[in-house]
């Protein structure tokens, strides 16, 4: 009978030891699976963070592209306005009555004429200007009205055709229309 108490105690410790043995396997599992809930818990909440702030970026990156979108639709649409007034302006320069154009020639040369000694004109004002002026006519250019003056040695040039007139109020609108939209 002393064997089997022996082994009764054997098996009652090894009993005892495995119930220890689990149990402490059970709470460092129990524990490991909190400390894991816990971080993907973190995990979610930063990935949640993360996501949200993305949208946010990503929202204000949508709006600024829509804004400028809307801004250079409607800068081109001011410059197509803006060509068809030129294209337009153009049309009703060449076909002003010549008794206007005479108007018009006449006082530029009555105010400009002391500052040069040449004049240039358009084929068809070629006759009107000669009229009006008693500089030397030094030719023909190629523009849709008014005149350049030239001074004797030719270093000089006073640019008064309508071309340039018109160029020069283009090119301002523009710059004017780009700084109201650009800032």
């Amino acid at each position: 009978m002393g064997l089997e108490i022996v082994v009764k105690d054997i098996q009652e410790g090894a009993r005892a030891e495995v119930s220890r043995i689990k149990a402490e396997g059970d709470a460092k599992a129990s524990e490991i699976i909190n400390e894991a809930k816990e971080i993907q818990k973190k995990m979610l909440g930063d990935s949640l963070a993360k996501a949200e702030e993305d949208l946010r970026n990503l929202h204000q990156q949508v709006i600024s592209s829509a804004n400028l979108e809307v801004k250079r639709i409607t800068l081109n649409k001011r410059k197509e306005l803006l060509d068809k007034v030129y294209n337009q302006t153009v049309e009703k320069i060449k076909s002003m009555p010549a008794s206007k154009k005479e108007e018009l020639l006449k006082h530029i040369l009555n105010k400009y004429e002391a500052s040069g000694a040449r004049v240039y004109s358009s084929k068809d004002s070629e006759e009107i200007v000669k009229k009006l002026t008693s500089l030397t006519y030094a030719g023909n250019i190629d523009c849709i009205g008014g005149v350049i003056l030239e001074n004797e040695d030719g270093s000089i040039r006073l640019d008064f055709t309508y071309d340039s007139i018109l160029k020069d109020v283009y090119e301002r609108s523009l710059k004017q229309i780009s700084d109201i939209l650009y800032g």
